[in-house]
């Protein structure tokens, strides 16, 4: 009877890490096409419980830890693109001033074009 206790024992623990190697490289294949890396995610697409997903120490703290690595790199994607209003109002006053700039050349060239339309003719 031990001996077969020691079987079951044996075989409960070969299928925990079969299955917790099946999770991790599920995580893997996750982050290497770019997909978030979730719990849900995981079952989904490894077929695996929710269950142990949950209660196994060491597949529950790199699933959790994945997954606070996306939100970082989310957020750091977002802060970079979301501009303040203060700096919106310095990029359209930079904008004000190149368009006054050129403005300026534009009057400036059609001031010379015309003189020079001016001498051409007199040329002839």
């Amino acid at each position: 009877m031990d001996n077969q206790l020691r079987g079951l024992a044996e075989n409960a623990i070969k299928r925990t890490l079969e299955t917790r190697a099946q999770a991790l490289n599920t995580i893997n294949q996750l982050v290497a096409v770019g997909e978030t890396v979730n719990f849900s995610s995981v079952h989904k697409h490894s077929g695996i419980s929710k269950n142990f997903l949950y209660t196994d120490e060491e597949t529950r703290k790199i699933i959790e830890e994945q997954r606070a690595r996306d939100v970082d790199s989310k957020m750091n994607r977002r802060a970079k693109y979301d501009k303040t209003s203060r700096s919106k109002d310095v990029v359209i006053a930079t904008k004000d001033r190149r368009i006054a700039k050129l403005e300026a050349e534009n009057r400036t060239l059609k001031m010379e074009l015309e003189n020079l339309r001016g001498l051409l003719y007199a040329w002839k």
